[in-house]
């Protein structure tokens, strides 16, 4: 898949219930073809502001993918702090130090506290620019949706730095 034209697509929901459906729609449809996804998890942050990223089925959506690098690649694009604070890895922090300043700066990622606040469940998805509609427009369970176009450059480092340790982001993530 080309990563030139990457959109970020969330859907917020005070239900995690919903974002379990939501997610599992989403599978089905990729898996008839309606449409490709990158990578798609679904966070769940706890009254305490803990973020679990979470897989339903028997995969993340993503094509044999492991859950921490998609998951941290998801949650890193979505928002650079959560992945800051859930994963200390070689090869990453650097990285992760810019991701978080573009985020702060409102160029890239979603705002926490607007789309995951405390208590609440996202589904969050990379696609090709092409699926965006069609991908938000699936996510029929959600309080809240938004898509945002995600920086390829920005989105290849994450995506190189992961890889180089998806042991860690694994561990720390599902941890």
């Amino acid at each position: 898949m080309d990563s030139e034209n990457l959109v970020l697509v969330v859907g917020s929901y005070t239900d995690a219930g919903a974002a379990a459906d939501d997610f599992k729609a989403l599978k089905e449809s990729q898996e008839s073809g309606e449409y490709e996804i990158v990578g798609a998890v679904v966070m769940n942050r706890d009254a305490s502001g803990k973020v679990d990223v979470e897989e339903h089925g028997d995969h993340v959506v993503a094509g044999g993918t492991t859950l921490g690098a998609i998951g941290g690649l998801v949650v890193g694009l979505f928002a650079p702090p959560l992945l800051a604070a859930t994963v200390i890895g070689a090869g990453i922090g650097a990285l992760l130090g810019e991701l978080t300043k573009k985020h702060e700066e409102k160029k890239l990622g979603v705002d926490v506290e607007e789309y995951l606040p405390k208590g609440s469940s996202a589904v969050v998805a990379v696609v090709d620019d092409k699926w965006a509609d069609k991908v938000e427009a699936a996510l029929v369970k959600s309080d809240k949706r938004i898509n945002k176009a995600i920086d390829a450059k920005d989105y290849e480092q994450l995506q190189k730095a992961i890889s180089k340790s998806t042991a860690q982001v694994a561990d720390a993530i599902t941890t």
